[in-house]
């Protein structure tokens, strides 16, 4: 979303140019000559805008450019990369597993969902959910604690590992990913896993996690591409606290339940939902 709608237009030439220049070496002077505004003006403003300066902006479209090509084409990653400007597959390497906390090769293997940069635009239009209010009865997971500081990365590597078939003894079933506020660090710690009466498998290294169940909203999450899912579940849980929540007659009420996240991820059909226990706003 164009954060400062003021510079929008020459935000959109600059954005124009790097995405028509992807494999071509992009200097800082030409970015600012294409907008019109000195180096130092352009990347305050640039960042204003897309919340990236313009050199993460480049490395995050450039990598998610890749990942598509030897994911939609099978493209050779080593061949690819080079082609994006990266001299070598050991730096294309280090620098998609700091983006992703992956390696290009478990990505290929495994097909999974990342968070992807497409083409900075201004949204065309706010989508508009309707959440079901549900009695939710109590459950429980099976599963492993986040050991990343980014949730998408801890997605990542559960699913490159196949973490949820090894928990089911190969059976494909829902995960979910739990948020729970942790009062010793002052802060939220993230839970994936499976329904424990699903886990038949190599249980190793997995916790339990109990939820008391209550009142939940329930939203699902529309329907993407592989490429765009990681980014509309973002959109749509800004939707949730941003938009929804504000207007309805509904609170948080984190003190009977859990909020979580489900889906499956080979199902392939890029949606998943979000359940945020809630209580009337009396």
């Amino acid at each position: 979303m164009f954060r400062n709608m003021q510079y929008s237009e020459q935000i959109e030439k600059v954005i124009s140019y790097i995405e028509s220049n992807l494999k071509a070496d992009i200097a800082l002077a030409d970015l600012a000559r294409v907008c019109g505004y000195s180096q130092y003006h352009f990347l305050r403003v640039f960042k204003d805008t897309t919340g990236l300066t313009p050199a993460d902006y480049i490395r995050k479209r450039r990598l998610s450019e890749i990942s598509r090509q030897i994911d939609v084409k099978k493209a050779s990653i080593s061949g690819t990369a080079f082609e994006y400007g990266f001299n070598s597959k050991e730096n294309f390497t280090r620098a998609f597993k700091k983006e992703h906390h992956v390696l290009p090769t478990q990505y290929k293997t495994a097909g999974n969902s990342l968070k992807l940069y497409g083409e900075f635009q201004r949204p065309l239009s706010e989508f508009e959910l309707t959440p079901k209010i549900i009695n939710l009865p109590g459950f429980s997971l099976t599963g492993f604690w986040s050991d990343e500081d980014i949730t998408p990365n801890f997605w990542n590597k559960y699913n490159c590992e196949n973490r949820s078939k090894r928990l089911s003894g190969g059976k494909i079933c829902a995960d979910y990913g739990a948020v729970i506020w942790n009062d010793a660090k002052n802060k939220t710690d993230y839970f994936i896993g499976i329904l424990t009466e699903e886990a038949s498998g190599d249980t190793t290294g997995a916790s339990e996690l109990y939820s008391s169940g209550g009142l939940y909203a329930v939203l699902s999450t529309p329907p993407s591409t592989h490429f765009d899912f990681v980014n509309t579940i973002h959109l749509t849980w800004e939707y949730i606290f941003g938009s929804w929540m504000p207007k309805s007659e509904y609170q948080p009420s984190f003190g009977h339940g859990m909020q979580f996240e489900t889906y499956v991820e080979e199902s392939r059909t890029y949606s998943e939902d979000i359940y945020i226990p809630v209580s009337k706003i009396e």
